[in-house]
């Protein structure tokens, strides 16, 4: 059986699971499990924390040996999915269907099948991950999808703010847990503040896209509090700081942006089994004032990052230099990665050469995002860091 006949078949077993096919990633681990390779191995190939691919692994095994019965783990995984997938295979007119975690084998006939078992579209699962980013690196966030995963699926926390700065890594986060976490949820949807801020226009589009025949009323709110309530809903809001007014204390909302604030509150009150993540360079008001020991709400302050494997992965040399650099940019990805293209082309992949110049450097891109700090803060905090960028050491 080729790799290609055994993708298909685990495919259709996670599909039928999560209503989800394979990510690239996913598939990639597969490729690296079957000719042998380590977690290591994998994720030095494609790029990513040996955590992190371990932890994709177990999800695709917990799926797969609910699906087929029997026990999959990183020791059989070979052997046992090539069996079964000859097993399904041996018999052209019939077609693996899963049900219950268990393996059917029925007559291969679409339009029966599709009649008898087919649920409405309101009992479907419902993914919307459209302006979602797309990941194609992760570095050691092991610890930060636990404690992701610990209150939104374990606690069931009704509103999570991921905060830190630009390029520091919040909607990668969101994303790798969104990816490993599906099938926790009945619908997920993702949205991005910085393509419409309406929320009238998102929750319409939330009803509107999870039930297509649905009536609307007058009471949109009403609707989505009940959808809230009947189906488990993940539902991002990215950007979320463009909401807020630029030069003010953080997390004050704009004019327009008000009803936000009446949204937030009912996400914590009412009564419902779903979610909310905002991601954002400034924490809400709201949350601020809440108390996260009487209210289902938490906050991850994201820091940056102090593993090597990100410059690693840029090819720089003078490894024995590189926790400096990192701590030189406080860790955030985006900055080091600018960097590191700037290293590489002026010092010829030298860091220990770029660091004798003692002095921070910052390309055009990490001065943009910087700028674009400095605007959003009040004209106190902004004079406040004018005055701190005048000394050379520390000062408290």
């Amino acid at each position: 059986m080729t790799v290609t006949e055994i993708l298909q078949f685990v495919d259709r077993l996670i599909f039928a699971e999560t209503d989800e096919h394979l990510s690239d990633l996913q598939k990639n681990i597969i490729k690296g499990l079957l000719n042998g390779q380590s977690y290591k191995d994998i994720a030095d190939d494609y790029g990513y924390d040996e955590g992190y691919i371990g932890d994709v692994s177990r999800k695709l095994y917990k799926i797969l040996s609910e699906q087929l019965g029997e026990d999959v783990n990183k020791f059989n995984f070979s052997w046992t999915i090539e069996r079964l997938a000859n097993r399904s295979n041996s018999n052209s007119l019939q077609q693996v269907l899963l049900i219950n975690s268990h393996i059917n084998l029925c007559s291969n006939n679409p339009q029966d099948s599709s009649k008898n078992t087919e649920p409405d579209s309101y009992n479907k699962k419902y993914h919307d991950l459209t302006l979602a980013p797309k990941i194609t690196s992760f570095y050691d966030r092991t610890t930060e999808l636990q404690t992701l995963s610990r209150w939104l699926i374990d606690q069931n926390l009704h509103l999570v703010s991921v905060l830190g700065l630009s390029g520091i890594g919040k909607t990668t986060l969101v994303k790798q847990f969104v990816d490993l976490n599906l099938q926790h949820f009945d619908v997920v949807i993702w949205k991005n503040l910085k393509l419409s801020q309406s929320l009238d226009g998102i929750i319409n589009e939330i009803i509107t896209g999870v039930d297509r025949d649905s009536i609307q009323n007058d009471n949109k709110l009403t609707q989505f509090f009940n959808l809230l309530r009947q189906k488990k809903c993940l539902i991002i809001l990215d950007d979320v700081q463009e909401l807020f007014i630029k030069g003010e204390l953080a997390g004050e909302f704009k004019m327009e942006s008000k009803n936000f604030q009446n949204f937030l509150t009912m996400m914590t009150d009412i009564e419902h089994q779903s979610s909310l993540i905002l991601i954002s360079q400034e924490q809400c008001q709201e949350m601020v004032s809440l108390d996260e020991e009487l209210y289902p709400i938490n906050c991850l302050d994201l820091q940056g990052l102090d593993n090597t494997e990100i410059i690693k992965k840029c090819g720089l040399k003078d490894d024995e230099t590189w926790a400096k650099l990192i701590d030189l940019y406080g860790g955030n990805p985006v900055y080091l990665k600018d960097i590191a293209s700037l290293i590489k082309n002026i010092f010829g992949g030298k860091v220990a050469d770029f660091l004798k110049e003692d002095s921070l450097m910052v390309t055009k891109d990490i001065k943009s995002r910087l700028t674009e700090l400095f605007k959003r803060l009040s004209p106190t905090e902004q004079e406040i860091v004018l005055q701190l960028s005048k000394f050379d050491v520390p000062v408290s």
